[in-house]
């Protein structure tokens, strides 16, 4: 045995001569850059390179090292603290089922969560072939006639969407970008952030008072709204083409499953979030986009597109059929600098709608749409709440009722969170709130808010 353990430890080299992996550079390392730089020492590099007034002072207030075991009862202890709540929160954010399958096999896979951008597309088919289901499934449900493979969430989607109008339709005299208020908050902060540092100037107004005029290039509009609120925008479209503008509509992607899709009533590009099909809320993100719009247009398209080509011997094969971006090459001349297009997320969204197909995906948004007639019927007669608006809605609607900080408290020692109060987007409607439902909320679930506001 102990010639065994000799023989071993002979094997095994000295302590110095293993070479560690991704721990920066060593002492001859930092003497070769320095050298190479023209700097003796690495304090004087940063003098001569970073402004005083960013340098940190004093040391990092860091805690004393752990070891894996013990980090790994630490963050145990921290789950262990986390509360289940019920969420009935919306405005862009939906909770929905996961299933098993799109977790294990995509979300927990490295071969899908570990891979970035594919500077050689074309080597791996498999990605390719669920991006381009993604492409059609995207295509069908807006009625668009190309869209891409996925962007990075909903608002900058909305912001490549005012750009690509901007390129087509803009010109000295006609920088104006009418958003309609009843599209998401945080939609109109990101394209408001966008258009100030493009020289563009975005009018909000409620699309019923849009003041379209030679100087506008295009409009956004939500829909369902962020209210929840099903809106014919048949008439606000024909006015904005009119005035030689395009029209952009922030959809919810599940709603148009059973309504009418924006591109058979004149849409010219229709963006939204893919999350709701099977991606996790986590805290906001990722979540994938989607963008589509005309044919004529593809040229603008920001993004990647996947096509269907034919390899060297002839047979079917996937490609970057076009990428108009060019970040890497144009850089500021280039169509969009969008880089993330969240492809783990919209492969996860793939794998949903192949799993559910068109029969699954109707049922799915039969129930969002039932359980939330019920919710809101039950919430208004049994709870006593006043429905703000009459409206047709899809799953979310809008609730008022007495003293909300109660109401909200009450719901908090049950663990349920009821909803979005607005007052903070909208001051008119400072004693009134959003409830969304979606197949996540059981019935019971719902028995449960109903009997917990009522009181």
């Amino acid at each position: 045995m102990s010639t065994t353990i000799k023989h071993v430890e002979a094997a095994i080299p000295a302590a110095e001569s293993f070479v560690p992996r991704h721990v920066g550079p060593d002492e001859k390392d930092v003497a070769e850059m320095l050298k190479t730089l023209g700097h003796p020492s690495l304090d004087a590099l940063i003098e001569a390179t970073i402004p005083r007034k960013i340098r940190l002072r004093e040391g990092l207030n860091l805690p004393k090292g752990m070891t894996e075991l013990e980090v790994l009862t630490y963050f145990r202890a921290l789950a262990a603290r986390n509360q289940v709540f019920r969420s009935f929160i919306g405005m862009g954010y939906s909770d929905c089922v996961t299933p098993p399958v799109i977790q294990r096999n995509i979300m927990e896979n490295p071969g899908w969560y570990t891979a970035y951008t594919p500077y050689q597309a074309e080597i791996a088919q498999g990605r390719l072939e669920a991006l381009l289901n993604f492409q059609t499934m995207v295509i069908d449900l807006t009625g668009m006639e190309i869209a891409n493979a996925s962007l990075l969430d909903e608002g900058t989607a909305a912001a490549e969407a005012m750009t690509m109008s901007y390129a087509l339709k803009g010109k000295p005299g006609k920088e104006v970008f009418l958003v309609a208020s009843e599209c998401h908050p945080q939609t109109i902060d990101v394209v408001k952030t966008r258009a100030s540092v493009r020289g563009i100037e975005v009018r909000v107004a409620s699309y019923a008072d849009f003041k379209i005029g030679p100087d506008v290039f295009g409009a956004l509009v939500q829909y369902p709204a962020t209210d929840g609120a099903v809106i014919d925008y048949t008439k606000t479209v024909e006015q904005v083409h009119a005035a030689d503008a395009l029209v952009t509509v922030a959809a919810d992607l599940l709603s148009l499953v059973l309504l009418t899709p924006p591109g058979e009533w004149g849409a010219d590009i229709v963006v939204g979030n893919s999350q709701r099909f099977g991606v996790p809320l986590g805290y906001g993100g990722p979540h994938a986009a989607f963008y589509a719009t005309r044919d004529e247009f593809k040229r603008h398209l920001p993004g990647r597109i996947i096509g269907v080509s034919r390899d060297a011997d002839g047979k079917p094969a996937l490609r970057m059929a076009l990428q108009t971006r060019e970040q890497h090459i144009r850089r500021e001349k280039a169509t969009s600098n969008i880089c993330t297009s969240q492809t783990l997320c919209a492969l996860g969204a793939t794998v949903y709608m192949s799993l559910l197909g068109k029969s699954g995906l109707r049922r799915i948004a039969e129930i969002n749409l039932a359980r939330a007639h019920s919710a809101a019927g039950r919430l208004v007669q049994q709870a006593k709440l006043e429905r703000v608006f009459s409206a047709p809605f899809f799953n979310e609607f809008v609730l008022r009722g007495k003293d909300l900080s109660r109401l909200f408290g009450r719901c908090g020692e049950k663990k349920i969170v009821p909803g979005i109060e607005l007052a903070q987007w909208y001051p008119e409607l400072s004693d009134s709130f959003l409830v969304c439902v979606t197949e996540m909320n059981q019935r019971e679930e719902i028995d449960r808010l109903v009997r917990t506001i009522a009181g």
